[in-house]
C-alpha cells in the first residue's frame, strides 16, 4: 500500500496579516485563497510545507499560553532549501528588499550555503543549499 508523504503546516503568529502577506509575497510565496480571510492566510511553501499566517487575535484560540514576541525571543528558526547559492542569495536579498532583517553573516561551509533573516515580526528564516553528493 502507498503512503503520501507528510505534509507540514507551520502556524505563525503575526501582527499584521497584510504586512506579513505581503513581505512572504515578494519572496515569491503564493497564498491558497481556500484558506485565506481577514484572520488568517495560507502560505504555500511548497508541494508539503504551508505555513499559516494567523492574527494574534485568532492565535489565542490555538493554545492557552503567551505568544511569543520573536522580535525579543527565538520561538523556532525555520530552515527552507534551495536549489542553488544563487537561489539562496535571490530570497535572501528579497526578503531584505522587502523589510526582512539580516540576522547573521552568510555561512559557507562549501557543501553546505546558507542565508538567515527575520520578517517583519521576527521570526527567523534560513535559505539553504546543500550538496547532497559531498555529504553522502
Amino acid at each position: 500500500m502507498a503512503t503520501q508523504p507528510r505534509k507540514l503546516f507551520v502556524n505563525l503568529p503575526v501582527k499584521n496579516l497584510d504586512t506579513s502577506m505581503t513581505f512572504f509575497k515578494a519572496l515569491g510565496f503564493g497564498f491558497n485563497a481556500q484558506f485565506t480571510d481577514e484572520t488568517s492566510a495560507s502560505m504555500v511553501i511548497s508541494d508539503s510545507i504551508y505555513a499559516t499566517l494567523v492574527t494574534h487575535e485568532k492565535f489565542k484560540e490555538f493554545t492557552n499560553k503567551l505568544i511569543a514576541d520573536a522580535a525579543n525571543a527565538t520561538e523556532v528558526v525555520t530552515c527552507l532549501s534551495a536549489e542553488s547559492r544563487e537561489e539562496v542569495n535571490k530570497m535572501a536579498d528579497a526578503a531584505l528588499k522587502a523589510g526582512g532583517q539580516k540576522l547573521l553573516e552568510p555561512q559557507d561551509y562549501g557543501f553546505m550555503y546558507l542565508r538567515s533573516f527575520q520578517d517583519p515580526d521576527g521570526h527567523i528564516w534560513e535559505i539553504m543549499w546543500m550538496d547532497t553528493a559531498a555529504v553522502k
